[in-house]
């Protein structure tokens, strides 16, 4: 992507961040749909049922030719005529042909995001068809001229008020913006119409079943129903990814699709159509048409590692938890599919030009992943197309930089060590950098920076170390890069925490950054020789526990074993190592016990770090320890959402790190608390360069400082 492109990108970025409307229903939408979300699932095994629909889309997906030609035999035995279309033009070119030889003059559409993929409409008009579409939302942004900006709500950008004076522009008379049921009414009125007056229905569907030849769409609204048995013509253009064996994958899926969607157990309308059926508008039997689009789908169905973006359900989940779509919205997240599962299937469906900034705009916080109901590894996914990206546009410096610099661990640690000099006139003796110069870091004005320690971790660890003679336990830490040579005090904590517990604790020199900044930009192989580097230093083997008080660390090593899955030696150490890595707060609960302390004149906010709450699934284990400790818990909606640090994330995209912080410490302020904790020495830097900047008396502690104090005033 050139850098005109880029700009560009980050100036529309910068637009939608200061459109205050857009930015508080969406974070209106996200606080709803995420408790709507859990009652949805409430009582139910969210991730064994993920886990089962991906499955079961995995084994479609790998026999996705012979699903397509059984389906077309039992489909064009009842009456359908099957189409395969390689390509958007293809298929455009069919569904016109369609038109043209059934006289066709108007159609009527019913939602569907493959036919936006094809940017079918337009084609259609220019070929002198007048389309509707149907569905409420898809209505309103094909009246404005505007692309959808979410899946499942296309119109989510826009105001009752602008939706008023849309109408009232269609309609000549003029709408009342508070009168709901009325502006329905006229586009019940108009659709209704339309609908009535169709020659061809186009429709999407959501399954294919190749043991029958029917298809199903799964919609609230009804219009679907009425656009595939209304007008004398059906077409259905589907994704191959759609074909499924029979019955048992659409059952599996609707436990889970509705409940994605909208909280619902099962959506209003689930029809499924079978064939040819008799048609009083054409005297006779209806035509059905059924356009199956391959675009890449067959050869992305083939790849071992991006086979399963085909199993997303367009249910819309990964944008709805997505803290980057809830400041910017669709239109700025993904081209024509949005969110997470956008960010990969624009470059596969559109390309470089398309997709080549917008791969690169992701946090890594995990919350697609999680609720993903078909269990795809979005995350790993965008990563790993930001590296086909990066291939195709030459490595940037700064990735040449990060793989020089990561391979060496000497080197690395050499110059973390000149950081602490060269930073001596920004910092004026202070612990934060609170001014810099903008050539050093764009962007970056909206929080402070903590200095780099004279005396890393690793200097002071002769004096720090615990020596019991008998020790019960064997510790290994894993301090990280921040631990060890910016906030060595949180780690002095830690071990103050262990006084009397007959603990020992270890500290290998030789390890290094755990390699999570490499993964994070695309540089697989770095990070696979820094896994190796960990792995030699750390020696699991010979310790109960490998500890980290980073909670993205402890979730990146746990990851090693995936990360090295090509190597059988490497990979069997690294599992061994995972299996021993813990964070914080679940050693201290587990091997420590739950002492109660005196209660605290002081309150807390809690900060969930990413890789904690989702990476390593641990959500209450600091609340409860600093309850116990005699803090009052103050909790607030955002918990755990982002905080918008992201590594270099922030660095990338300072616009969007820093309206992503701005909620949360404007939340974190509304609770009253005196004190914000986390488990994340990342999320410290960000939260407490923030608070630093808004000039807050609140105080930012690490889980280990918190409880540590707390151990001192008993």
């Amino acid at each position: 992507m050139s850098r005109a492109s880029r700009r560009r990108y980050h100036q529309s970025l910068k637009g939608a961040l200061d459109n205050r409307f857009l930015g508080q229903t969406l974070a209106r939408f996200q606080t709803h749909y995420r408790g709507a979300r859990a009652a949805g699932f409430a009582g139910l095994d969210f991730p064994a049922l993920a886990e089962g629909v991906g499955e079961a889309k995995d084994a479609a997906i790998g026999h996705l030719p012979e699903l397509f030609e059984q389906f077309k035999a039992k489909a064009e035995a009842a009456g359908a005529t099957v189409h395969l279309a390689r390509d958007a033009a293809q298929a455009r070119e069919i569904i016109a042909g369609i038109a043209a030889r059934a006289g066709v003059k108007k159609v009527v559409k019913s939602k569907s995001m493959t036919s936006e993929e094809i940017f079918l409409n337009p084609y259609l008009e220019a070929q002198g068809l007048q389309v509707t579409e149907t569905d409420l939302g898809e209505w309103i942004i094909q009246l404005r001229h505007e692309k959808p900006s979410h899946m499942v709500a296309p119109a989510i950008h826009l105001s009752r008020s602008q939706v008023a004076e849309l109408f009232t522009q269609v309609t000549g008379e003029k709408q009342d913006p508070e009168d709901i049921a009325a502006l329905v009414e006229v586009a019940r009125k108009r659709l209704r119409q339309a609908m009535l007056e169709a020659d061809m229905g186009i429709s999407g569907a959501n399954f294919a079943l190749a043991s029958t030849g029917s298809i199903a769409t799964v919609t609230n609204e009804g219009n679907a129903r009425l656009v595939t048995t209304l007008p004398r013509v059906h077409v259905a253009l589907v994704g191959l990814e759609k074909l499924v064996p029979d019955l048992n994958t659409p059952l599996k899926i609707l436990q889970v699709l509705p409940r994605s969607v909208t909280g619902q157990p099962i959506s209003t309308y689930v029809t499924w159509v079978t064939g040819a059926v008799e048609c009083a508008a054409n005297g006779g039997t209806k035509e059905l048409h059924i356009v199956f689009l391959d675009n890449g789908r067959l050869a992305l169905s083939q790849d071992p590692v991006f086979s399963q973006a085909l199993r997303c359900l367009r249910c819309g989940s990964c944008a709805n938890v997505c803290p980057i779509y809830g400041k910017v919205g669709g239109h700025h997240y993904g081209h024509v599919y949005i969110g997470a599962i956008g960010l990969i299937l624009t470059y596969f469906y559109h390309g470089l030009e398309a997709g080549g900034e917008l791969v690169k705009n992701c946090l890594n916080c995990q919350a697609c992943k999680v609720n993903c109901p078909a269990g795809i590894d979005l995350p790993g996914l965008i990563k790993k197309t930001a590296g086909l990206v990066m291939a195709e546009e030459g490595r940037p410096l700064k990735n040449q930089l990060l793989r020089r610099v990561l391979n060496n661990r000497p080197l690395f640690h050499f110059l973390l060590r000149q950081a602490y000099l060269a930073q001596k006139p920004l910092a004026g003796g202070e612990r934060l950098i609170r001014h810099l110069p903008l050539f050093f870091a764009p962007g970056q004005e909206f929080r402070s920076l903590p200095v780099v320690t004279a005396e890393p971790l690793r200097d002071r660890w002769e004096r720090l170390a615990p020596r019991p003679a008998a020790p019960r336990l064997k510790v290994a830490l894993f301090g990280g890069c921040l631990i060890d040579f910016v906030y060595p005090e949180q780690a002095e904590a830690f071990l103050g925490l262990l006084q009397g517990e007959n603990v020992q604790v270890d500290y290998a020199r030789d390890q290094t950054c755990c390699g999570l900044p490499a993964a994070m930009a695309s540089e697989e192989e770095t990070a696979r020789e820094v896994a190796r580097q960990n792995l030699a230093a750390l020696d699991a083997e010979h310790h109960d526990y490998v500890l980290t008080l980073c909670a993205s660390c402890a979730s990146h090593l746990k990851n090693y074993p995936q990360l090295l899955a090509d190597d059988p030696d490497w990979a069997k150490r690294a599992q061994h190592l995972a299996d021993k890595v813990s964070d914080l707060a679940s050693f201290l609960q587990k091997e420590t016990g739950s002492a109660q302390g005196q209660e605290q004149d002081r309150s807390f906010a809690y900060h969930a770090p990413c890789h904690l709450c989702r990476g390593l699934g641990v959500h209450d284990a600091s609340k409860e320890l600093l309850a116990q400790a005699g803090y009052e818990y103050r909790p607030y909606d955002d918990e755990e959402v982002c905080c918008g640090f992201g590594g270099s994330y922030s660095l990338d995209f300072p616009e969007l790190s820093a309206a992503i912080l701005e909620r949360k410490l404007s939340q974190v302020a509304a609770t009253g608390a005196d004190t914000l904790v986390t488990d994340c020495p990342g999320c410290v830097l960000q939260l407490e360069g923030g608070l630093d900047q808004l000039g807050s008396p609140i105080k930012v502690r690490h889980l280990a400082q918190a409880l540590a104090e707390a151990k001192k005033e008993k």
